[in-house]
């Protein structure tokens, strides 16, 4: 697809947007002005269906009612303090959040990097002084093709080249071992391991589903050998997979979880991670923090997330709708899709390389009025919002099995 291509308005401002900016993305060619619950509207009054939904920082849909009045409603009040001092937001979703996930202690950050950041700090400090491993020789063990954001320490230990190469040196301390493989796990554990980071399920890399016990397993694991399980539930989280966290499937509760993208609902980088008093204890005054970690305007529209999840209607919709989405995708294998992994309102699907690559079929989705996004090369994901109404997800198959069949 090119430039020309495109409706006038709609391909002068991506080419403006494109000459700008430096390309750390490989954006497909709208432009988009106007969003409601899952649909978007581009600068030259395009619809478009969004079946990506931000990487899942748009669980709730497009401009929620209940989250935009809390926005509103905070910005004519107080938006930043800094932590030096206490606003009147702050005690309340810190408690609302440490209570969804069933832990003692908060500590607010903004983006989903920062969070797992924030993660690794805790844990090192946590093996030093609470496990009682020498100094500076604390290991975290973390999984093959994982993400967990793009600061240098993370992708330090990714295997992607693309977020790797180029980057270094990277921090040493992470011994990695292969995704789903719960013996490799096992073995790699010693008395240096502090932590396991691990993706309930990866998503950027494809909506890759451990095998079923693996949660079960490392949660064990950990517990035997005194050793913290942190959960990314920075994509899987919030309600996507049909529970409100991804560990929540195998009735697993990790000592940590990292939160992000869902958690500003689509308005605000809100991030965080939630753990009981003897693991975030040990942070003290001056050892970590954040100017706009936990700000008045984050605080509001986090706790009005939290509210939102604790009915249970979120996560029952992405569980019912998953039926749709399992059965119409399945449908597809051997008519130009390959394999197909799902869990909620989330799935991997691989494209037959005979019908194109995972971009060339968001190409032609986009030209249909449908948006998603490819991973991998030949792997495209897709994550509605979780108000996304059956007869829109249905419409938004119709065009992918048109598109890989064609």
């Amino acid at each position: 697809m090119t430039l020309t291509d495109l409706p006038a308005t709609n391909g002068a401002e991506f080419a403006r947007a494109e000459e700008r900016t430096a390309h750390n993305y490989h954006p497909l060619p709208v432009v988009v002005a106007h969003a409601e619950g899952a649909w978007m509207t581009d600068v030259d009054g395009g619809r478009f269906l969004d079946l990506l939904a931000g990487y899942s920082a748009l669980n709730f849909g497009h401009s929620h009612p209940a989250l935009v009045a809390a926005a509103h409603a905070q910005l004519d009040k107080l938006t930043l303090t800094s932590r030096a001092f206490v606003h009147d937001q702050f005690a309340d979703f810190c408690a609302a959040l440490g209570d969804l996930c069933g832990k003692e202690l908060v500590l607010p950050m903004n983006t989903g990097a920062e969070a797992v950041e924030t993660a690794i700090k805790v844990a090192r400090k946590w093996g030093y002084e609470v496990k009682g491993v020498p100094a500076d020789r604390a290991t975290i063990i973390v999984a093959s093709g994982n993400f967990h954001g793009r600061t240098t320490t993370i992708v330090g230990f990714s295997d992607d080249p693309d977020a790797r190469d180029g980057f270094g040196p990277f921090a040493p301390g992470f011994v990695t071992v292969p995704y789903g493989d719960l013996a490799a796990l096992e073995a790699a554990i010693d008395e240096t391991t502090v932590a396991v980071l691990i993706e309930p399920i990866q998503g950027e890399g494809g909506v890759v589903i451990p095998p079923e016990g693996y949660l079960r397993g490392i949660r064990e694991a950990c517990t035997r050998s005194n050793v913290l399980f942190a959960a990314d539930e920075i994509q899987a989280g919030l309600g996507r997979t049909g529970r409100t966290f991804a560990c929540d499937h195998e009735g697993v509760v990790p000592d940590i979880y990292i939160l992000g993208k869902a958690l500003g609902g689509g308005i605000v980088p809100v991030s965080a991670i939630v753990a009981d008093r003897d693991v975030l204890g040990v942070l003290k005054p001056g050892q970590h923090g954040s100017t706009f970690g936990g700000n008045p305007l984050a605080c509001a529209v986090g706790h009005t997330v939290v509210d939102m999840l604790a009915t249970g209607d979120f996560q029952r919709r992405a569980e019912e709708l998953s039926v749709l989405l399992r059965e119409r995708l399945e449908s597809m294998i051997g008519h130009g899709v390959v394999g197909v992994r799902v869990r909620g309102l989330w799935a991997g699907v691989d494209i037959d390389p005979a019908v194109g690559t995972g971009r060339e079929v968001c190409e032609a989705l986009m030209a249909r009025g449908v948006l998603a996004k490819d991973t991998h090369g030949s792997t495209i994901r897709l994550a509605p919002p979780l108000v996304i109404s059956a007869e829109d997800l249905s419409w938004g198959l119709d065009q992918l099995a048109a598109v890989v069949s064609a």
